[in-house]
């Protein structure tokens, strides 16, 4: 949804110009002001979801950075509505909203997250009306998949098909991975889950991703961690090291003499990228001293010698 156009606001409007815009509506399309009226009940939904999103700091600035479509596989309608309390929003405006809060706004098993708005009880004074107080048809329930891709498909993003099974027959869906993705984000795909029993709409499928373990690398935020094993000598005397980057570049990377254990070399931007749109880590190789197990005896009289001098 493009929640700036459904609220008639610019994109650098205020929080103040925001809360303006969205009361405006909902004086206008609250569904008591419209009984039975399918459009406005529709309207009204629409301009909470963008009131809910726009007057909250953090998803207005993902919003922002993502875009719509970004945004809408990110964010269920259950995460949109979370902490933003309508009862209360709405009691500010002088509605009488009604026992409806957080808890209604959810999604999963056929949940209308507008149920106790507009199936039942008093809201501005008066009852249950006209086409209004007739049952609404359920709504599908919600699936859930779990989707492991790779190291590589969060670096570039990938396209992924993925087969379910709808009442028995098999179907092929296509899913657009972001660049940047983290484990355990969810990318919802509306109307691709279960069908409605009783003609509503059908539910989502929402795709909980993991993401496999790579043999070199390891994922620290938008960093990614490589080890390079290197001998006591090089630790000492420093050396030049080449390492191969997640897409497959051959860089030089040069250790400092004295290096210490565990000592990161930064090699900038060789990460992964933060999201779609943004710049990309950095990629950090981790020193481990190789120490030998067993040592030949010219080696033991080498280290002996060493020790003599403080080594």
């Amino acid at each position: 949804m493009e929640y700036y156009k459904i609220l008639g606001v610019s994109r650098d409007a205020s929080t103040e110009e925001i809360k303006k815009a969205y009361r405006k509506l909902a004086v206008k399309y609250h569904p008591d002001k419209n009984p039975g009226d399918k459009a406005a009940e529709a309207k009204f939904k629409e301009i909470s979801e963008a009131y809910a999103v726009l007057s909250d700091p953090k998803k207005r600035q993902e919003y922002d950075t993502f875009g719509a479509n970004g945004f809408q596989q990110r964010y269920s309608q259950e995460d949109i509505f979370r902490g933003f309390d309508l009862n209360d929003i709405l009691s500010q405006f002088g509605f009488g909203a009604g026992s409806f809060r957080t808890s209604t706004f959810h999604t999963g098993q056929g949940g209308n997250p507008f149920e106790n708005l507009f199936q039942g009880g008093s809201r501005m004074g008066g009852g249950c009306r006209g086409s209004s107080c007739r049952p609404q048809p359920v709504r599908g329930e919600d699936l859930t998949y779990e989707l492991t891709i790779t190291l590589e498909d969060v670096l570039h993003g990938a396209e992924k098909t993925i087969s379910l099974r709808q009442n028995g027959s098999p179907q092929n869906i296509s899913v657009k991975i972001p660049k940047g993705i983290e484990a355990g984000k969810r990318l919802r795909l509306s109307g691709k889950g279960r069908p409605s029993p009783s003609g509503g709409p059908p539910g989502d499928l929402y795709l909980k991703i993991n993401i496999a373990p790579h043999p070199l690398f390891k994922r620290e935020g938008d960093n990614l961690i490589l080890e390079k094993r290197i001998p006591f000598s090089q630790a000492c005397l420093g050396t030049r090291l080449e390492v191969e980057t997640l897409e497959g570049k051959r860089l030089k990377v040069k250790v400092p003499a004295g290096v210490q254990q565990e000592a990161k070399l930064r090699l900038k931007g060789h990460g992964l990228p933060a999201g779609p749109l943004g710049g990309r880590g950095d990629l950090l190789v981790r020193i481990a001293v190789r120490i030998p197990r067993k040592l030949t005896r010219e080696q033991k009289k080498v280290v002996k010698e060493l020790a003599e001098v403080g080594l």
